[in-house]
């Protein structure tokens, strides 16, 4: 992938706010801390895709009609909060062998996998 200034700030806006954010609430951000950015939603969109499709972020489906984006692209887990939707990330030691045991019971080959976990938070609890 070539390099681009516009994708080195979307990268370097999602590392800096880990939340999550869909690709609309990133561009909120980038507009926050970049007032003179000529950077349009399109970009955003376009950019997080190839950044997704290279694996140099995660995309995150199904939490909502809008996919979200991760920059952590280790191994771990999410958890969304059903009421105020924020995503969460949990440590993979919770299932470490989820992929060993999923091969060994089913004899399937797995090639990738996203394990969500959906509830309440701890903030939303109180």
């Amino acid at each position: 992938m070539n390099y681009s200034r516009q994708r080195e700030i979307i990268l370097d806006t999602l590392k800096r706010n880990a939340v999550h954010p869909t690709a609309e609430k990133l561009m909120e951000i980038i507009k926050t801390e970049n007032s003179d950015s000529n950077i349009g939603i399109a970009t955003v969109y376009r950019n997080l895709s190839k950044l997704a499709d290279t694996g140099i972020i995660k995309r995150i489906e199904g939490l909502e009609t809008a996919e979200h984006f991760d920059h952590n692209t280790n191994v771990h887990y999410h958890f969304i909060c059903t009421k105020c939707k924020r995503v969460f990330d949990i440590n993979s030691d919770v299932a470490s062998n989820i992929v060993e045991k999923t091969q060994e019971q089913t004899g399937f080959i797995v090639s990738g996998y996203d394990v969500v976990f959906k509830g309440i938070c701890k903030d939303c609890q109180n």
